[in-house]
């Protein structure tokens, strides 16, 4: 089994700050990672649509960490479970964390501290390979080191982690997708 992933919105983190956006969909199961802030909310909604998901439909939103810059529009999706570093949360019921998704076997979660202490990283296996969204990584682009980063040495062996598991695709927090090789690190 595998997942299909787009990226709904690049983020990018200049003179203002938006989360990248992304969908993935397996079997039943439609997933929304980081819908934090962006200039309008359209611009979650609008690709959203296009791909023929209602906000309604989406069944699993996933937080990589608990900035405002990636979650501030969680409410868009009113039948989500939330999945973050420590639970799964539905309605008024706050459930154990699972590190895979009840019904999306393809989408797994990985513990990557060093932005937060609390950062996940989702990991979705595809018919083309690995794709990884993390905040690890601003872009690819850099910068190299964290600015925001609670502890830089617990995210460089966190991004190791990562890059060991040979990903096709890294979704960065912050920008637009890219190749691990064409990182400058």
């Amino acid at each position: 089994m595998t997942a299909t992933v787009d990226v709904l919105t690049d983020g990018y983190a200049h003179e203002r700050v938006a989360s990248s956006v992304v969908l993935i969909r397996e079997n039943d199961v439609i997933i929304v990672v980081d819908p934090g802030m962006v200039a309008r909310r359209e611009r979650i909604l609008a690709p959203l649509h296009a791909r023929g998901v209602h906000e309604s439909d989406v069944t699993d939103v996933i937080f990589s960490h608990h900035h405002p810059d990636h979650t501030l529009n969680a409410a868009l999706f009113l039948n989500a479970r939330f999945h973050d570093a420590w639970a799964i949360y539905h309605d008024d019921d706050w459930g154990d964390r699972r590190d895979v998704l009840e019904g999306a076997p393809s989408v797994r979660l990985l513990d990557t501290p060093g932005h937060t202490h609390e950062d996940i990283s989702t990991l979705i296996d595809t018919a083309e390979g690995l794709v990884v969204c993390t905040h690890l990584w601003w872009s690819s682009e850099g910068p190299d080191v964290d600015p925001r980063a609670v502890d830089q040495t617990m995210l460089a062996r966190s991004r190791a982690v990562v890059l060991a598991l040979n990903p096709l695709l890294i979704i960065p927090g912050h920008g637009p997708a890219f190749a691990p090789g064409d990182l400058s690190m």
